[in-house]
């Protein structure tokens, strides 16, 4: 049986949480007293926690090797993790590896090998065939959204994986939808499951916006203009078609960003760093945002087309209304356009004229310097408190890189702050410090 986590208040103090929900309290139970758990738990609950952290328990100090491995299917999901991680303070080494990214940053990063190690497939199964890593010592296997990893064409690598793990003792999956068969290589035989599922979410309200097919754009302005300052989320089907809202939303002073599969991966992250910290308060996105990445709570989402499959409709109006908080869902269906049976019985919306949303209170700032330069959070919050002049109330989210920092700044103040530490020293390194 797994020990507790001795830790435990004060990695949840650290983690800005006053304790675990129900879920969690069951997921440690799970994990402590069967080898193999399946958790089923709507997005937005809390999943990364209910595994990480009684799995710390497992882990031993003096070894050196990777005796962790958790395979999600998205960069997003992996860096979210990592930072959960590092967030937790266990002291445990932690790197996630994944495409988008150079072999060689990996492998510098992994000379000194971490005790946990989070990765897309396609990436962890390169580097256990190029022997970055030993996988004598990795005994814990998460397979954190694997159905999303199925969906997603990660099955072969998956399987290598697997494959290719001979002390693997602990398997713990996790997904937000039962649509999907557990494949026979993952190697389950009588998993204990958890199915949070069942519970549905009262707070989310499903809304049915009607609108002529030529006039779908214009419906989409008026509903934004409609939900004023509130977070949310426009969902497309293409990425060309999120390119012709979002030139539609720039033409008419909507501010947002967007996120596909498409960018590259420096402009997908600094996309939602910027929606994390509030200096945007619309993502228009695809699927790619239904789950998986580290979003804060949305007041609404937006079905621009419509998905054609329950389980993504579901895992979209997920990002809203999540624990126990209220949501809305909107269908824009344009006349003529078919919709599919589980979206039947909508409560139709009605559009009126309301002004522009207000703009964004916070703006992000780039510092040039991070965690390789031995910078902390602290350390920028220093700078931008003493030198920089600025209250607390008027900073923001700091989100630190290996190189450099992300920081939402009240707008009013950044120029005054860019002005007064820009080309400051911190520790031993000059930064630059600018609007992005």
């Amino acid at each position: 049986m797994i020990g507790a986590v001795k830790d435990q208040n004060e990695i949840l103090k650290k983690l800005g949480i006053a304790s675990l929900n129900p879920m969690q309290m069951e997921m440690a139970d799970a994990i402590a007293n069967h080898l193999e758990v399946q958790l089923l738990s709507p997005t937005g609950t809390g999943k990364t926690l209910a595994f990480l952290l009684p799995l710390l328990s497992v882990l031993d100090r003096t070894v050196g090797e990777v005796q962790l491995l958790i395979l999600v299917p998205s960069r997003e999901l992996a860096m979210q993790i990592e930072q959960v991680c590092r967030q937790m303070g266990s002291g445990f080494k932690t790197n996630a590896v994944y495409g988008g990214r150079s072999s060689s940053k990996d492998r510098t990063e992994l000379e000194h090998k971490p005790a946990i190690l989070i990765g897309t497939p396609g990436r962890v199964a390169d580097h256990i065939r190029r022997g970055t890593f030993s996988t004598s010592y990795l005994q814990t296997l998460v397979l954190d959204e694997f159905d999303k990893s199925l969906e997603v064409g990660f099955a072969d690598d998956m399987s290598e994986i697997i494959s290719a793990l001979p002390q693997l003792k602990r398997r713990v999956l996790t997904s937000a939808t039962q649509k999907l068969k557990v494949p026979a290589f993952v190697g389950l035989s009588k998993p204990f499951r958890l199915n949070f599922l069942s519970e549905k979410t009262e707070q989310l309200e499903l809304r049915q916006v009607n609108c002529a097919e030529e006039a779908k754009l214009d419906a989409l302005l008026q509903l934004l203009c409609m939900q004023g300052d509130k977070l949310g989320i426009v969902f497309c089907n293409f990425r060309e078609t999120i390119d012709d809202v979002s030139d539609f939303l720039k033409a008419n002073s909507i501010g947002h960003v967007c996120f596909h599969g498409g960018m590259e991966q420096q402009d997908r992250e600094r996309a939602l760093l910027k929606f994390r910290n509030g200096s945007q308060r619309l993502l228009i996105a695809t699927d790619l945002a239904a789950r998986g990445i580290d979003v804060p709570e949305l007041q609404f989402v937006v079905h621009f087309q419509l998905p054609p499959k329950e389980h993504e409709f579901t895992h979209r109006n997920g990002r809203t209304a999540r624990m126990h908080s209220n949501g809305f869902a909107y269908v824009l269906q344009a006349k003529g356009e078919y919709l599919p049976d589980f979206m039947q019985n909508l409560t139709e919306a009605k559009l009126h004229e309301a002004p522009l949303p207000p703009l964004p209170v916070w703006q992000t700032v780039l510092v040039s310097g991070g965690r390789k330069d031995k910078i902390s959070k602290g350390d920028i919050a220093g700078l931008f408190l003493k030198q920089g002049g600025l209250q607390m109330e008027e900073l923001g989210l700091i989100e630190l890189k290996q190189d450099c920092a992300f920081v939402g700044v009240k707008a009013t103040q950044v120029a005054a702050l860019v002005k007064a530490t820009n080309n400051s020293r911190l520790k031993k390194k000059k930064v630059r410090v600018r609007l992005i």
